[in-house]
């Protein structure tokens, strides 16, 4: 049975959920139990704390666990980035009071205030950098006003939440993270089916599939706006000199591509959601 560690709580843990059950994997109704076994699919899913997981994978206690790319790099555990699964994404960057530093190498002999010690000396050390690292499980920006720290390295959206506490972001990128698909010492052979499934609910979530009839004629150039990810399937109608087409498309195109479909001339245009798929 394949064992697999799932964030029970967080940011991740409602998008895992729903992406294992998009998957065809079932799933606990109670959010105070940490394990459940889903015997139809061989999988046993462990609940655990996101920060945990790489641990547990990378120990061999389990096979493989979604969790976050910097959750993994900071765990310095002996798990490894299988697949990104495309959300939860953030961004890591450091900050300072205003004019404070120009660039990460004033940060030599300072103190830097984060959540994710291991990740950004990693960082630093790489580029020659020397400083103090001070772990805090959360609200790292007023590390600098209570004087604990002299900048932080924290997740940044808007950085509106670092300017309201007087810091301004400066120097390069730490990380750019993700949801990824992680792995352990032993491959379970289950860990090929699930990844399939994974994957087949990302494309499922980033296409649609396009329906229109056209006169054979102009099938060249509806073939131009919309070529599909191999080619478009075509069948001949009664009518003839007339196809009907079905080709599958990325999902943000969609509205794009019917208006150039109708433009040369195609009718009965439909766009139908993809619920599962394999490529």
């Amino acid at each position: 049975m394949l064992r697999v560690a799932v964030p029970n709580k967080g940011s991740l843990s409602e998008i895992a959920a729903e992406m294992l059950a998009e998957a065809g994997y079932s799933g606990r109704r109670d959010s105070r139990k940490l394990v459940h076994r889903d015997t139809r699919n061989d999988v046993e899913f462990f609940y655990l704390r996101p920060r945990d997981i790489a641990t547990y994978v990378g120990s061999g206690a389990l096979d493989v666990g979604i969790t976050g790319r910097d959750l993994l790099l900071d765990s310095g555990s002996d798990a490894y980035e299988i697949a990104q699964l495309d959300f939860g994404d953030s961004t890591f960057r450091f900050a300072a009071p205003a004019g404070a530093y120009d660039g990460i190498e004033g940060l030599q002999d300072q103190r830097v205030a984060t959540s994710y010690p291991k990740l950004v000396d990693d960082f630093l050390r790489k580029r020659g950098v020397e400083a103090k690292t001070v772990k805090l499980d959360g609200a790292v920006e007023s590390a600098v006003e209570l004087g604990v720290a002299d900048a932080v390295a924290d997740v940044v959206s808007t950085g509106a939440t670092l300017a309201s506490a007087g810091l301004e972001i400066f120097g390069p990128v730490i990380l750019e993270s993700t949801a990824v698909l992680i792995g352990g010492p032993n491959r379970h052979g289950g860990v090929d089916r699930l990844l399939r499934r994974l994957r087949g609910v990302l494309v499922a979530r980033k296409f649609v599939m396009v329906e229109y009839d056209l006169q054979e004629s102009r099938l060249a150039a509806a073939t131009e706006i919309a070529g599909g990810i191999e080619s478009p399937t075509v069948s001949p109608l009664r009518e003839e000199g007339w196809v009907a087409v079905r080709v599958m498309i990325p999902a943000d195109d969609a509205n794009e591509v019917m208006d150039q479909l109708a433009d040369i001339g195609a009718r009965a245009i439909l766009v139908t959601a993809i619920h599962a798929a394999r490529l």
